[in-house]
């Protein structure tokens, strides 16, 4: 900081002459040298290395040499030299020193006028003493203001925001309206409004005493979530909450009446995106997974975890006061924030707390309906009141003011401006507000733009007013949600508060392990397991969000990386996306002979054309769809049985785009080729579909690439990311035992294949990486397998708590009806045996999913649709064919130990 320091000289003397010298001032000037620091630094060490380079530094040590470096900047001369060669960091500091001393003078004053009315109200009566510190946080907007907090000499604290309070004192008098309506005494933040700014009194983070306050503190939190839902409250992160007590206090009130912004392409025409946007999802309150290179992060109001690892890299500097020093980025960690009950020195976990939060949330949800036209009244307070408006991540802000620092983008005025301009090419609808964002931008401000819940126009941070950027006034909508709230909305908002609160971060674990001894088997003839298929088709159809003539999609919970779990708009996939879930309702249709399970799920698969050409136009998003299971494969299975089921023949014309589409993909020599998401699902799905080119083609090129896989696997000892069906070898034992016939290159490679994974413990009794999928290969590759251990296990067993197809019990007597289907004689009182099983438990406990604290959610894999799918295929194995093993609809060839071989 001291080859800055004339910088900052002339920051002192301006505080000087504004009559606040002393150690306000000096405490200022330290956190100023460390911004103009930060600013300059990545400038001054390119410097540092290239007088190091060309041997300009005097001294024997690294350490010598960066002081000699510092002193000649301090000097004066060189310093101007160079500023003088970085004429727009000279810009950048300059503007940062002013902003900075016009930013402290102005709290100060505010301050002066402002103290007898604070320790009348905010500080009790009791005047606290000399100014002591001023410790600002939050992003810096408006000319370098930003929030600080204030310390005095007797050790008490202000808050002060620089904007106006009047939204955060009418939320208080709503939450205040609220507490008469359900009896719940949440509290509220005191503050002191001014024009154009506020204080607040400080929030002290203090543990529970006992459980009884940690659950009144979630039941208090639930119905803060309904309140904030119902206003179209945004941005409430942890960092916006601090828990005191029982009492979760909202410490942050600037996002309410927040408009949705215009949507464009295909998320526009989304209805569960639509939905979602709207939601109490939205809030930001609820768990909320940030992603990165680095991880997965909870930033939410209810997570907001310490110490974990941010998703995003930070800048470091290795050799940090010495010639070699450089720039590094490592990953960062969360500082994390008093948002969460503290019990025994323990921060609660809030999933545990479900029950809570959902009861807090009923109440205050239907408080509201009860007394909706008066809350209406109220809500007009709020026309004329400042709000923010956040048209893009403040994420993407932070991260071109760093980017922004680069030497390049301070040596000349264009190459800062081609960098900051990149914001013209994100979303054409945001134009109108580019000109406005850049000028923040070259300020060094996160740009700020706020509205007012009666109006359409934005006005940026300089006062400007930018006409109609909104669709339509914050006020209306929220009216609207208001008088729109119902039972069915306030089922979805509760589905989405379980859904959010499973993702929160813990292992995921691919294997069943809890079951229900408790479940005797019953008699499931198959009109009983098709009744209990439909009653879960209907509760699909009562979840869709769809509109008329539009396309249906539904909520549902996705894992994003084998690690963690979303809440999501289900995407296209077999696997978890609207393809799998509309070939269920197709074949509930079909053998119920219902039409409206056959209309929806023909609308479901309305985007997938448009899905194809964005694809189309963007290879290198396709390929990371990849040709398997989950991906490509997956959809040209799903529409090629869907044309079938349908009667569709327009889908022909889309499989042949999706398979064109696959053609074009590159095989990933370093990626294994799992059934999941590689070539071992493709060439399964490709052997399903008959009577195209194309797809005879993809099938020869996904066998020869298993083959060559299995023979490094064997010559190298490659090993599988992972071992069983879905991502081992044995997913390419099954693929390359259903193409090859005996004696070929392709039925010895499934031979092998199947015995490389026999090290490796199979992971329950499940599909995908259990012992029903190691059964399923060895069958298909004609490799002796121990059937009678098989199904003796299968029968002794209690029925699995999980009964999802990926890793439940539908999974796991797959191989059962496999068998069953080939007349194989042992496995039938078997089938009949677990068919019953299945039918109790869901009799009993419902349809209990594969996913995080088994929330329902529509998906095939771990999801309902595939509970209804299983309970079909035990019912009618003749005609539904197995999706876990991309069955063609003409039904399995009929032998237990053969294989379809390939198309001719």
């Amino acid at each position: 900081m001291r080859c800055l320091e004339p910088l900052l000289a002339s920051a002192r003397r301006d505080l000087a002459a504004a009559g606040h010298p002393g150690v306000l001032a000096e405490q200022f000037l330290h956190r100023l040298g460390l911004r103009l620091v930060k600013l300059a630094s990545r400038t001054l060490v390119l410097e540092l290395a290239r007088a190091r380079d060309r041997g300009a530094l005097a001294g024997d040590t690294p350490a010598e040499r960066f002081l000699d470096f510092t002193h000649r900047l301090v000097g004066g001369s060189e310093l101007a030299e160079f500023l003088a060669a970085y004429p727009v960091l000279a810009r950048v500091l300059g503007e940062s020193c002013r902003q900075g001393v016009e930013g402290h003078l102005e709290l100060l004053a505010r301050l002066a006028e402002d103290r007898e009315s604070l320790v009348a109200g905010l500080l009790g009566g009791r005047d606290p003493g000399a100014l002591t510190a001023i410790d600002p946080g939050g992003d810096p907007h408006r000319g370098g203001r930003s929030t600080a907090t204030l310390t005095f000499a007797d050790g008490r604290r202000l808050v002060y925001k620089p904007r106006p309070l009047d939204l955060h004192q009418h939320f208080n008098e709503l939450v205040d309206w609220l507490n008469t309506k359900t009896g719940l005494d949440i509290s509220t933040v005191d503050l002191l409004p001014r024009p154009g700014y506020g204080w607040l009194e400080y929030v002290v983070h203090r543990p529970c005493n006992d459980l009884s306050d940690v659950r009144r503190f979630y039941h208090r939190q639930g119905a803060l979530l309904a309140l904030l839902y119902v206003l179209d409250g945004t941005d409430m992160h942890y960092e916006n909450l601090i828990a005191v007590g029982d009492q979760p206090v909202l410490v942050d009130i600037e996002t309410l009446f927040h408009p949705s912004h215009n949507l464009v392409g295909t998320l526009s025409r989304d209805p569960a995106y639509r939905s979602l946007l709207s939601s109490v999802y939205r809030t930001a309150l609820l768990p909320l997974l940030v992603s990165g290179e680095h991880g997965v992060v909870d930033l939410s109001g209810l997570g907001g975890d310490a110490d974990a690892t941010a998703p995003s890299s930070v800048v470091d500097w290795a050799d940090a006061g010495l010639d070699s020093m450089h720039l590094v980025r490592r990953p960062g960690k969360t500082k994390g924030a008093g948002n969460r009950p503290l019990l025994d020195g323990v921060y609660m976990e809030p999933r545990d707390h479900e029950i809570a939060v959902l009861t807090g949330f009923r109440a205050a949800y239907e408080a509201i309906v009860w007394h909706r036209d008066e809350l209406i009244g109220l809500l007009r307070c709020c026309a004329q009141d400042e709000i923010r408006f956040v048209p893009r991540s403040t994420n993407l802000y932070t991260t071109l003011l760093d980017e922004a620092t680069h030497p390049d983008a301070l040596r000349d005025a264009a190459g800062r401006s081609q960098l900051l301009d990149l914001l013209w090419d994100a979303d054409e609808s945001l134009h109108a507000i580019v000109p406005y964002e850049l000028a923040d931008l070259w300020a060094g401000d996160v740009p700020l733009f706020t509205t007012r819940p009666d109006s359409r126009d934005v006005w940026a941070s300089d006062g400007t007013r930018i006409p109609n950027v909104l669709t339509t006034e914050g006020l209306t909508t929220v009216e609207a949600k208001v008088q729109q709230l119902s039972d069915i909305d306030e089922h979805r908002q509760k589905w989405l508060i379980s859904a959010s609160l499973a993702t929160r971060p813990e292992p995921v674990v691919h294997a069943a392990t809890a079951s229900r001894p408790d479940v005797g088997a019953t008699e499931a003839d198959p009109e009983q397991l098709l009744a209990a298929a439909t009653d879960i088709a209907d509760e699909i159809m009562a979840q869709v969000l769809s509109e008329h003539g539009g396309p249906a999609n539904w909520l549902g919970l996705e894992l994003l990386d084998d690690h963690h779990w979303a809440v999501r708009p289900m995407g296209a996939g077999l696997s978890h996306g609207y393809t799998g879930t509309a070939l269920f309702l197709a074949q509930v249709g079909v053998l119920t002979g219902a039409h409206k399970y056959c209309e929806l799920a023909r609308d479901a698969i309305r985007p997938i054309p448009t899905l194809l050409e964005n694809l189309a136009a963007d290879l290198e998003s396709a390929q990371l769809v990849g040709p398997g299971l989950h991906g490509l494969g997956g959809i040209s299975y799903g529409l090629n049985r869907l044309c079938s089921l349908l009667g569709d023949a327009e889908l022909t014309n889309w499989l042949a785009a999706a398979l064109e589409l696959t053609e074009q993909l590159k095989p990933e020599p370093t990626e294994f080729p799992t059934y999941a998401e590689g070539a071992a699902g493709g060439l399964t799905a490709m052997q399903s579909i008959h009577g195209l080119p194309s797809a005879t083609r993809l099938a020869k090129r996904y066998a020869d690439e298993l083959v060559n896989t299995v023979e490094l696997g064997v010559r190298r000892g490659r090993v599988a990311a992972a071992s069983g069906f879905a991502r081992g070898y044995q997913g390419i034992a099954w693929a390359l035992g259903q193409y090859g016939v005996p004696g070929d290159k392709y039925a010895d490679a499934a031979r092998t294949a199947a015995d490389l994974d026999r090290r490796v413990r199979p992971g329950g009794h499940g599909w995908c990486s259990g012992d029903a999928g190691t059964a399923l290969a060895r069958l298909s590759a004609g490799v002796p397998a121990d059937l009678d251990a098989y199904l003796r296990a299968a029968t002794e067993r209690p029925v699995l708590a999980d009964l999802s197809l990926c890793h439940g019990e539908l999974g796991a007597v797959e191989p059962i009806v496999w068998l069953a289907a080939r007349d194989h004689a042992a496995v039938e009182g078997v089938r009949r045996r677990r068919a019953g099983l299945v039918l109790a438990a869901v009799q009993q406990y419902g349809p209990q999913c594969g996913t995080p604290r088994a929330v329902p959610s529509p998906g095939l894999l771990t999801g309902l649709a595939g509970i209804g799918y299983g309970l079909l295929r035990l019912a009618f194995s003749e005609r539904v064919p197995s999706v876990l093993l991309l069955e063609p609809t003409s039904g399995p060839k009929r032998s237990a130990h053969t294989t379809q071989g390939r198309q001719q």
